[in-house]
């Protein structure tokens, strides 16, 4: 499960995004690097219909469904700040993690960036990054096993 984040998925937007806009360009990352299929998106949509993936602490994972992983080709993840903000279901989100994990990796994966968000110290790093490269920098080390 190496490099499952590349310096290409990471994107700082000094604006804000809707919902739909943020998990639209979570997915399109994904499929940039070979990751997924244009059906993940969809597989996103519907996810989000049953569960929001609003996990506190400005951060949203938008991932798609068991029933979709056909349309994850390799383990990756898209890591999208948005320093207007996004309204997550009215939830206030700055990091938008776009996941997608081959068989189990999502699991691992999914518990190196709770673990991350969860201190509010590293948190406030990530949104001083000044740069996508800084950016990716202060998240490589936890994610990129």
């Amino acid at each position: 499960m190496s490099n499952v984040l590349r310096i290409e998925s990471v994107r700082i937007h000094p604006g804000s995004a809707t919902r739909e806009e943020a998990m639209k360009e979570a997915a399109d990352l994904l499929q940039a690097t070979g990751s997924v299929t244009e059906a993940y998106f969809a597989a996103m949509q519907q996810r989000e219909e049953t569960v929001s993936t609003y996990m506190g602490n400005e951060l949203a994972i938008p991932h798609g469904t068991n029933e979709t992983k056909q349309a994850i080709l390799a383990s990756g993840l898209s890591v999208v700040r948005y320093d207007g903000g996004v309204d997550w279901g009215g939830e206030p989100v700055t990091f938008v993690i776009g996941i997608a994990g081959k068989g189990d990796e999502h699991l691992e994966i999914l518990s190196q960036i709770a673990i991350l968000f969860s201190e509010e110290d590293d948190v406030a790093r990530l949104k001083a990054a000044s740069s996508p490269e800084e950016l990716y920098e202060a998240l490589a080390g936890s994610v990129n096993a």
